[in-house]
């Protein structure tokens, strides 16, 4: 799932890596928003929050939106980086890493989470979090070329709209019922990783990143053992 790009992934790698990673960025953003009010997988929500605490003088509001906005966007581009210089250096496995990075870095917070300060650990744990949601998108853009996002459903349910009237303008077009059954599943596994969330955060409180970051980890290790193995 983690080892090869672009045209050489089916459908079916496009799918597994898509619905477990948009269940994993569902639990992260229903879990964060408890924890902190704010939702670390979806920016458009904290653009806009960030534009009323503008309108309004809500400074500590607009800090906290830039904040996560930032962390997101710094994500991202942490995440491009590292895919960067790994194909520079001839690393198959650069993706695989990428996710260990952020299931590693999901332990950290969630450990940190139990040990921070109360008026540190909201603005730490939102950046965190913000973080590592740009750093799986873009990992999962890279890899899939484009084809996949993990961590905003806007997206997504353009391109289920888009694709269902293009299938109901040709409903024996099977690439067009791929991308349905791809998308919808997407769709589908983030709101379910979101009701996973919201249970194992009135469970364990925000330390469940400990478990969602031992998964990842799990995930990234078949690719890193294949990879050495090379």
């Amino acid at each position: 799932m983690l080892v090869h790009e672009g045209a050489t992934r089916s459908i079916g790698t496009d799918l597994r890596l898509g619905c477990t990673l948009a269940a994993v960025a569902g639990a992260v953003n229903v879990a964060g928003f408890l924890a902190i009010g704010y939702y670390t997988a979806n920016m458009t929500g904290n653009l806009s929050a960030l534009a009323v605490g503008v309108g309004d003088g809500g400074m500590v509001s607009m800090l906290s939106c830039a904040g996560v906005l930032a962390a997101f966007v710094a994500g991202g581009c942490g995440a491009t980086l590292m895919v960067g210089m790994g194909r520079r250096r001839g690393m198959r496995a650069v993706h695989a890493a990428s996710i260990a990075l952020e299931g590693t870095l999901l332990i950290a917070l969630g450990v940190l989470s139990r040990v921070l300060p109360a008026w540190m650990e909201a603005g730490g744990l939102g950046c965190g979090l913000g973080f590592l949601m740009g750093l799986q998108n873009a990992t999962v853009t890279h890899i899939s070329g484009a084809r996949v996002r993990t961590t905003h459903m806007t997206g997504m349910l353009t391109d289920l709209g888009m694709e269902l009237g293009q299938w109901l303008l040709d409903p024996g077009a099977s690439r067009v019922r791929e991308r349905l059954r791809l998308h919808g599943a997407i769709i589908a596994c983030f709101v379910l990783g979101g009701i996973v969330g919201a249970a194992g955060y009135r469970m364990y409180g925000i330390g469940m990143l400990v478990f969602m970051g031992a998964g990842l980890v799990a995930l990234a290790l078949p690719g890193l053992r294949r990879a050495m193995r090379r």
